[in-house]
Parts: C-alpha cells; sequence; structure tokens
C-alpha cells in the first residue's frame, strides 16, 4: 500500500518554471496576462500546468495583491430563496446578472435577516461593491455597507443617502395615477394592502401614526401618492383603512384581503402596494364567489408575469432595467466622483379588474 509520502503534490509556480525553463512572471502572465505572452509560449505554459497538475494561481492570494476579488455583493435583506421566489425581485437579479456578464464580473449574493441585525455576512464578503435592494433606511446591514471603503449601488431605497448612487421609480407618481384611474370610476370607499412599513413583525391595521414612521420610503411614497390622488376627489385619507402585511406573499396579501374587508365591507375597491398582495386579494375575491371587477376592484403595482397573465389593473415598471442599470451604475464608474440618480419610467397597466364603483347600496356581509 502507498503511504502518504508517496501521494505526489501538485505543481507550484516556482515548479512549473523551473520544469519549463522560464520564469515565474511567464507562468504567471499565462493565466493574468496573456497579451504579453507568444501563442504558443502560453499553450506550452498550460499544456505543462495541465499534465503536472498545477491549479493556477490562487485566487485568494491574487484577491489579497490586487485588492480586488472580481465579485460584486447583492445586499438582500430577505431570505437568500426571496431572490428565485419573488418576480420582481428575480426579475431585477436577472438584470444585474447581465451587467455582470457583460462586465466579467461575478455575483455574490449576501442575503440577511431583516429581524437579525448581525451585520457580519456584510463585513466578511470578499467584493468590489454593493448593490443593495431595497432596504429600510435605518438598516443596520445597510449601514455596515456604506463603512465599507467600496462604492455602493441603491436600488429603490433608501432614497437621497449622500455619495450613493441610485436607480428607481417615481413610486409617489406612479400610485397617484393610480388614485386618479379609481376616482374617476367613481370609488371613494377604498382600502389599501401595503408591504411592510419599518422594522419589527406587524401585521393588520396600520394607522396614520404607523405610516408616518415609515423607514420604508417606497411604501410611503406609495401611499402618499394614493392619498394625494384621494385627497383630490375630496376623499379624507383618515378614513381609509390601510392593512399592512411583514411578509410579502400571495398567501399574505389573501389573508389581509380577508381581514380588510370583514371590517369594512363597504369597500368598492383595494389598492395594493404590490402585485403578489394583489394576487392574494384575487385569490380571496374567487373562494369568496365576489366578482372582480363588478363587486370589487382591485390594482396592484410592478407589472410582474404573474399579474399580467390574471389581468390585473397594475403599474407596471421595468425590473430588469432597474438591475442592469445599477450593475451598470456600480461597474462602469469611469472617473465620475459624484453620485448619480437613474429615475426609470412606469406605466399604469390598466387590466381586466378595474371597473365603475358598485352602487353605494350594495354592499356584502359576511366577505
Amino acid at each position: 500500500m502507498r503511504g502518504p509520502r508517496d501521494v505526489r503534490r501538485p505543481a507550484t509556480l516556482a515548479s512549473l518554471a523551473a520544469e519549463l525553463g522560464v520564469s515565474r512572471t511567464t507562468v504567471s502572465n499565462a493565466y493574468n496576462r496573456p497579451d504579453q505572452l507568444s501563442a504558443p509560449l502560453r499553450a506550452r505554459v498550460l499544456e505543462a500546468a495541465r499534465r503536472l497538475g498545477y491549479p493556477g494561481p490562487d485566487p485568494v492570494a491574487r484577491s489579497l495583491r490586487t485588492r480586488r476579488s472580481g465579485a460584486v455583493g447583492l445586499l438582500l435583506t430577505e431570505a437568500l430563496s426571496y431572490a428565485f421566489r419573488d418576480p420582481a425581485a428575480t426579475g431585477f437579479l436577472e438584470g444585474l446578472a447581465l451587467a455582470c456578464e457583460r462586465a466579467g464580473s461575478g455575483l455574490l449574493l449576501v442575503p440577511v435577516s431583516p429581524e437579525v441585525p448581525d451585520v457580519t455576512a456584510v463585513h466578511q464578503a470578499g467584493v468590489d461593491g454593493f448593490v443593495v435592494y431595497s432596504v429600510r433606511e435605518d438598516d443596520p446591514h445597510f449601514k455596515a455597507v456604506l463603512e465599507r471603503p467600496v462604492p455602493t449601488v441603491v436600488c429603490d431605497q433608501p432614497i437621497g443617502v449622500e455619495g450613493v448612487d441610485r436607480v428607481g421609480v417615481d413610486d409617489r407618481a406612479a400610485m397617484l395615477g393610480v388614485a386618479h384611474h379609481l376616482t374617476a370610476l367613481g370609488h371613494r370607499r377604498v382600502g389599501v394592502l401595503c408591504m411592510r412599513l419599518a422594522a419589527g413583525r406587524h401585521d393588520g391595521p396600520a394607522g396614520e401614526s404607523r405610516q408616518g414612521d415609515a423607514t420604508y420610503p417606497v411604501q410611503r411614497n406609495r401611499l402618499a401618492g394614493l392619498r394625494d390622488g384621494l385627497a383630490e376627489a375630496g376623499v379624507d385619507w383618515a378614513g381609509i383603512p390601510v392593512h399592512e402585511r411583514f411578509e410579502h406573499s400571495v398567501d399574505a396579501g389573501q389573508s389581509a384581503t380577508a381581514e380588510l374587508l370583514a371590517a369594512h365591507p363597504d369597500l368598492t375597491a383595494i389598492a395594493c402596494t404590490s402585485d403578489i398582495l394583489a394576487l392574494g386579494a384575487l385569490r380571496h375575491a374567487a373562494t369568496r364567489n365576489l366578482s372582480v371587477p363588478d363587486d370589487l376592484t382591485i390594482t396592484g403595482f410592478d407589472g410582474v408575469p404573474e399579474a399580467r397573465r390574471a389581468g390585473l389593473t397594475t403599474v407596471a415598471q421595468p425590473v430588469l432595467e432597474k438591475g442592469r442599470a445599477a450593475g451598470e451604475l456600480l461597474l462602469d464608474r469611469g472617473d465620475r466622483n459624484r453620485p448619480r440618480t437613474v429615475t426609470l419610467p412606469t406605466e399604469l397597466i390598466v387590466g381586466t379588474t378595474s371597473a365603475t364603483a358598485r352602487a353605494a347600496e350594495r354592499f356584502f356581509s359576511g366577505w
């Protein structure tokens, strides 16, 4: 039996150079600067490396030497599976990946919990820069990103961070358009489903105090757009019920709709701050044999493929282009030293889930 001493060790850069009778710099250039070698010499180096079992330069040592990892970090304050489950996040991720591909860069997902303030993953991430995907203003992981001496791009939120590039849409103006659409159809008794507004798990009614303390600017601005549009039609926002959900899922939207309609059976419309919540509202309506839009109008926000297939009236935003633009801002910085803001367009898509408000006397008990 062969013992450990008989096991052949892989070649090193030095031993490979000695075998070929060339300098260590020549071997290194075959991997890191191939333009410095003739094609035949590089082929000879790589063939010898394969034959002798040389694995190539140590990537850790290279990153220490160059101070570059060749990867972009995506900070996602959700479970890792969220990036592959939520359609808006998936579209954004695809766009970011396309930008990384074009630049020859890798992509490292840095998922962290919105309920656990441990920032170790951010401190230990070996990346050349961060793209931060939609986090709250006081998020500790985002603060940890800003402590790193690397460029950072924010998608959606926070807003107005000094020295940081941002990609997003005008959420307030987009939701103002939804409000105008609803009021033009005669809706005055409107309920709202929104995503999480601040730190801490909260599921249920979100009063004006909680809305005012919101640390997620996107949700704050979407609610403000609805408020402004309804006010133009003489609707007092204080009388508009808003229900919040911590989890962003169809199930969450369904349960929130059940609670909202149980408390306010006279509503003629539900405006949701995301398509996912709106799809949950549609599911609840179907289980209760409610006709959409005859009995109830439902609107969303995002324009994800599932919403389009369901005929949802929604605000479509270019989520793939968001990711691409964020990646390009990070990877194509050039010599600029001033932050840039890219505001992408949105479009109100009027589908089959919105119609003229039903008469005031027609409301349903036991929703």
